[in-house]
């Protein structure tokens, strides 16, 4: 079992040894490699300051670099990647498109966002390169800044996109690619000092091994890490053993089963937000706004289902979907495997129904039928990288004009997400009316007592617990039209 990293950074290899193995990936680029280009402003994954361009290797086929932030990702789970900051971009001492671009179109002012803005970019390139289509306002949404309004960096990712030559060709070696799959395929044990606190970290391959890891509680498991490593940035979070499981590939992948009733969604705990919004672009196409919010592209590119889930946030943005379709999760450990209701698992704020040996294994979701109405609703003071006030599902299914199956989730009201089932017992048997969904508004203020906080105040939110009823009558109804 090897106790050390091994990764690339702009094509070179690097051994990371000791207590350097529990670093932020942004601050080994910065303070060991001296990459100073890679900033870090947010230390949350909020900016897009700290973006960098990292690819797993694929033996099958060419990598894919992807933009992440730097800042929310642990340096042990980068082991075997290869990494490209900004100082990476440049080959034989011409500029990048990313980078000439955004010289040409003034897409820079104070110039502290505009790396990640120019690494986001070339990100985006190799997507195209890729053959994906590709909208920079949602492109770019992970990166913020406060001087340029926006209009020229859109300009410069258009003019960059347009070149023909691809961005990261110097560090997709098939040299690289094998080396790093059979490192990837390396159990680790790591262990160091870090900030004079001996940690450790646990990094199985497979699902058996990381099962028996679990039986000790003391390990505080890791997925994508996107809201355990901004606890940890902010010093509220200092486990002393880590079990990540970023390398566990049972945990990954999303296959749609058939069935008498319908479709069945089946995800590994692992499956990103990019990986759902693929499938879910053919499969659930309601879905798909919300999950183009979730984040911006780097936090959708590391983020999981399960670590959505297990966050057991009641604004978490996928909860009221998986509430209102049903789902149904995995919960495994070393000696059995039990099957848990969504809405039995969150027992309150923050308490769930997993057992201290156990780990969420996959997630089992049924899809819409083609004769479901479904509407998502996301309510937050900005479209993307916001915390949501308020969200909801809503899924109406109807003989003729009389709504026959109803199931309504709201989060943001509660201390968990909420089944709203006074709600839907009223709409069972009701016409397909606004006025219908008027009563149902007055329905759902009803079985809620929602807080006030810094997001909206608690008569705001039984506002919108009316309005989002009526929303989707109104959209729902012009669609069946």
């Amino acid at each position: 079992m090897r106790n050390h990293l091994v990764l690339w950074v702009n094509g070179i290899r690097r051994e990371v040894h000791g207590g350097d193995a529990f670093l932020t990936l942004s601050d080994y680029l910065r303070n060991r490699l001296g990459l100073v280009g890679t900033k870090v402003m947010c230390a949350e994954g909020d900016c897009g300051a700290c973006t960098v361009l990292v690819a797993q290797p694929r033996t099958a086929s060419p990598a894919r670099f992807l933009p992440i932030d730097s800042c929310i990702r642990f340096l042990f789970q980068v082991d075997g990647c290869q990494i490209v900051t900004v100082e990476g971009l440049a080959t034989d001492g011409g500029l990048a498109p990313a980078q000439r671009a955004m010289i040409e179109c003034h897409g820079s002012q104070c110039g502290f966002c505009t790396p990640g803005f120019v690494m986001a970019i070339a990100g985006g390139c190799q997507a195209k390169a890729c053959g994906e289509d590709l909208d920079w306002r949602k492109e770019l949404s992970g990166n913020l800044c406060r001087c340029t309004g926006y209009v020229s960096i859109f300009e410069a990712a258009e003019q960059a996109a347009a070149e023909a030559e691809p961005v990261v060709v110097g560090f997709a070696d098939a040299g690289w690619a094998a080396e790093a799959a059979e490192l990837r395929s390396h159990s680790l044990s790591l262990s160091g000092i870090n900030d004079g606190v001996s940690l450790r970290a646990s990094c199985p391959t497979t699902l058996a091994e990381a099962l028996a890891i679990r039986r000790d509680p003391e390990p505080r498991a890791v997925a994508g890490g996107t809201d355990l490593a901004v606890l940890w940035n902010k010093g509220k979070l200092r486990p002393q053993h880590w079990l990540d499981l970023s390398r566990v590939g049972e945990l990954e992948g999303i296959t749609v089963e058939p069935g008498e009733g319908g479709e069945t969604l089946v995800a590994g705990s692992l499956a990103t937000w990019t990986d759902l919004l693929t499938v879910f672009r053919d499969r659930c196409r309601e879905a798909v706004p919300i999950l183009e919010t979730f984040g911006g592209p780097q936090i959708r590119h590391v983020g999981t289902l399960g670590g959505n889930i297990v966050n057991g946030s009641p604004i978490a943005d996928s909860l009221p979907l998986l509430v209102a379709l049903g789902a149904t999760l995995e919960l495994g450990s070393a000696t059995a495997t039990r099957a848990v209701p969504i809405e039995a698992f969150f027992l309150g704020y923050k308490q769930l129904d997993i057992r201290a040996n156990e780990l969420l294994v996959r997630v089992r979701m049924p899809l819409p039928a083609s004769r479901d109405r479904l509407l998502l609703v996301k309510v937050s003071r900005r479209r993307d990288l916001d915390i949501s006030t308020l969200t909801a599902a809503i899924l109406i299914r109807c003989a003729g004009e009389r709504i026959t199956t109803a199931r309504v989730a709201y989060g943001g009201v509660g201390p968990t997400v909420v089944r709203m089932r006074q709600t839907e017992a009223f709409l069972v048997g009701q016409p397909f009316t606004e006025q219908t969904f008027r009563a149902a508004g007055d329905e759902a203020v009803g079985e809620i007592r929602p807080l006030t906080d810094v997001r909206g105040t608690a008569d705001y939110r039984l506002q919108l617990a009316r309005n989002v009823l009526l929303k989707f009558f109104h959209e729902q109804g012009r669609v069946s039209a």
